[in-house]
């Protein structure tokens, strides 16, 4: 998620090569990183800075924590999953404007969702500079903390939903007499084609949905079987499930 980001922030011309920089303790990583961003200074340690983005796994948030706050950075943007705003500020000790965001895997193509919430020392100007970067692979929008957990539910896990619906699709075709390579090339621009017109149209799914959906026709016939199936319970089950271990993870 962290190459993403640093990704989307050059293509967008967010910064210079050369005003960026990535720390990277793996050296094998680190050779990786630095063979793809060339003009962007990769080591193993933090330079002065304006602010830092740690996109590292939970465990590691303590070890990235102390090295940004060694080197006196005083805008730290989290993105590391399940690490609350106390934990962060905490392990900081620095009195540093901390922003929690929670995005998702969609960023890594630019088309993410990300959540951001303000930590105590936090202002404005923050959390707008939090939205730039953020912003630079997708979509941003602000929440208290406590709703984060529901925007992990929703959209930090909703790809893998979506994906699932995917597999589905793909083994229908089959099922129904379509060749996979067909069922597997037609369902992503069924997918891709549906977000968008959702996304640019006004009236919302419930509208699309009933556009599409001629009396006693084919599409009724496939939704009334969704319908028996109890997707819509299923989706809300996954949604709250997802929200709930978000919970769980944020106390342990």
């Amino acid at each position: 998620m962290g190459e993403a980001l640093l990704g989307g922030l050059l293509d967008a011309g967010w910064a210079e090569p050369a005003e960026l920089a990535v720390v990277e303790v793996d050296a094998a990583r680190r050779a990786v990183l630095a063979e793809r961003f060339a003009q962007v200074d990769v080591g193993d340690h933090v330079p002065e800075a304006d602010g830092a983005v740690i996109a590292v796994k939970p465990g590691d948030v303590g070890a990235a924590c102390s090295a940004v706050a060694a080197a006196k950075v005083d805008r730290v943007l989290s993105i590391a999953a399940g690490v609350t705003l106390g934990r962060l500020e905490a392990a900081l000790a620095s009195g540093a404007a901390v922003v929690r965001a929670m995005p998702n895997t969609p960023a890594l193509v630019g088309a993410g969702a990300a959540a951001i919430a303000a930590g105590s020392a936090a202002g404005e100007e923050d959390l707008a500079w939090a939205e730039e970067v953020l912003g630079a692979v997708g979509e941003v929008v602000r929440v208290p903390e406590p709703l984060l957990d529901a925007v992990t539910g929703l959209s930090g896990s909703g790809p893998a939903y979506v994906f699932l619906v995917a597999e589905a699709l793909v083994e229908a075709g089959v099922l129904v007499g379509r060749p996979r390579d067909v069922s597997a090339r037609l369902t992503p621009q069924t997918l891709l084609g549906s977000a968008r017109l959702l996304a640019e149209s006004d009236g919302g799914p419930e509208a699309l949905r009933a556009a599409v959906t001629s009396p006693a026709g084919t599409t009724a016939a496939g939704l009334a079987a969704l319908e028996r199936a109890g997707v819509r319970a299923a989706f809300s089950a996954a949604v709250v499930a997802a929200t709930e271990r978000s919970r769980d993870l944020g106390r342990s």
